[in-house]
């Protein structure tokens, strides 16, 4: 009864990691500051500093990380010397990473600015790559390459002495559809999961019908289930991307129906959405834009030109921002140059981001309705007054957010009745399939491509 207690090695190992992540940001930080003044006295150099927070790369499977480190070793022994090539590992942070390649803080600096407008740095994972490639005479860094999967990589390539450029490749690649059934058995969320469905898939069509059903009380043992999946090809290589096209729910006499419309949204059998209509602004009352969506803007600060990927509204710092669909908050961060901001996934092929936030008032993993306050504007990051950046994303592009088709009705356009009519037909003939096989999966090939969306290459951001 006397023995003291003591914290579990677990959590031992990650204060340990905290704090060392946090020396990474400090260290990280002193040299973005370096990089200032020592810009601030030398004419031919124009740098702007922030406060820079190091990336923190999430955990993964036990045993990920020493196939991979091996996987890398392997590959860079074939490489040249000028180019280094790094597989992401879970903890690894961009700090320790540059400074494990003899690569510069103040040119991680640089490469965040250029990033600013993708922020695709904030999204790193285990298994991503980097390639580095170092002038052969300088060492100078002069082009690094992010890889996610087949069908999306970034290039980030050196204009000049003080700053960097982005190129985003995303690939349309192919899609197969994969048939996966099931008995309820205990939960629909077990059950999915025992034939084949991800826990983030499981959980997307609980909310698909959370106003539909009620899994506690509505469900089973024995009521079935079919879900229509599509996996992303490039070639023959799989990019890990999926989407759900189609779901049916037998619940004692009753069925339930999803499926997933062009316009990125899922209706039932009959037409009628699952999910109330995006609203077109994230404020109340009336804003004036002070810098709008432009592929050829001149930035205010750096006086390059920079694409502006979304709007620029201004207003005062601390105005209400809400959410202007039903959604699951993906991302709330502080960058150094986006400032506060947050990123909300809607469904399976909207996104939109708030960025420049003086306070955020959601966190990630939480699921948002249409309307609902989620920030309060602001100031923050690289910034020339007041103002909120708001960016809307279809199928991973940036687009006009003022000018884009967004569903703004409840139910399937007239105009449109036809061809989602024969859209069900297709997906309810592969549902079918699973009649006598209610158990298990099957791949459907297609050449169905994702559809595709214009790319986009107070104050102001």
């Amino acid at each position: 009864m006397n023995a003291t207690w003591k914290l579990p090695a677990e959590r031992l190992k990650k204060q340990r990691r905290n704090r060392r992540m946090f020396m990474a940001g400090i260290v990280t930080g002193l040299a973005c500051l370096f990089g200032y003044f020592y810009a601030a006295f030398t004419p031919a150099v124009e740098t702007v500093f922030y406060d820079l927070q190091p990336v923190i790369i999430a955990d993964s499977p036990p045993g990920y990380a020493t196939a991979e480190a091996k996987a890398a070793v392997e590959a860079q022994s074939s490489l040249p010397d000028n180019i280094r090539k790094w597989t992401i590992a879970p903890g690894d942070n961009l700090s320790s990473i540059f400074d494990s390649e003899n690569i510069s803080q103040n040119v991680l600096c640089q490469i965040m600015a250029a990033d600013e407008s993708l922020l695709a740095l904030d999204i790193l994972r285990p298994g991503n790559t980097l390639t580095f490639t170092l002038d052969e005479n300088s060492r100078q860094l002069v082009q690094m390459e992010l890889f996610f999967h087949p069908a999306h990589q970034v290039v980030y390539q050196r204009i000049d002495e003080n700053s960097f450029d982005y190129e985003e490749s995303i690939l349309p690649g192919t899609w197969e559809k994969q048939l996966i059934a099931g008995e309820m058995n205990g939960s629909f969320y077990n059950s999915a999961l025992r034939v084949g469905l991800s826990e983030q898939e499981a959980g997307n069509i609980s909310d698909l019908f959370k106003s539909k059903i009620n899994f506690a009380r509505d469900i089973r043992a024995g009521d079935k289930f079919q879900v229509v999946r599509s996996q992303q090809l490039v070639g023959l290589d799989l990019t890990g991307q999926n989407r759900i096209e189609g779901v049916r729910i037998f619940a004692r006499k009753h069925k339930y129906t999803a499926f997933l419309f062009e316009d990125g949204n899922y209706y039932d059998e009959r037409g009628e959405s699952l999910a109330r209509a995006f609203q077109r602004y994230p404020y109340r009352g009336h804003r004036r834009v002070s810098s709008p969506y432009n592929l050829a803007r001149r930035h205010p600060i750096t006086g390059r030109i920079s694409p502006h990927k979304g709007v620029d509204f201004a207003m005062p710092s601390g105005t209400p921002i809400y959410a202007t669909g039903d959604g699951e908050v993906v991302r709330v961060k502080n960058h150094p140059y986006a400032g506060k901001y947050i990123e909300i996934k809607h469904g399976g092929r909207y996104v939109t981001r708030y960025l420049h936030l003086s306070r955020t008032t959601v966190r990630r993993g939480q699921k948002v309705s249409r309307g609902e306050r989620i920030a309060l504007s602001g100031n923050t990051g690289r910034s020339t007054g007041p103002h909120l950046h708001y960016e809307l994303h279809i199928n991973g592009r940036a687009v006009n957010p003022l000018r884009a088709k967004i569903p703004m009705a409840a139910s399937i356009p007239k105009s449109s009745v036809k061809s989602f009519s024969q859209h069900v037909t297709e997906l309810i003939a592969i549902m079918e399939q699973s009649t006598d096989n209610l158990v298990g999966s099957a791949l459907m090939p297609s050449n169905s491509k994702i559809d595709g969306a214009p790319e986009a290459t107070g104050g102001r951001s």
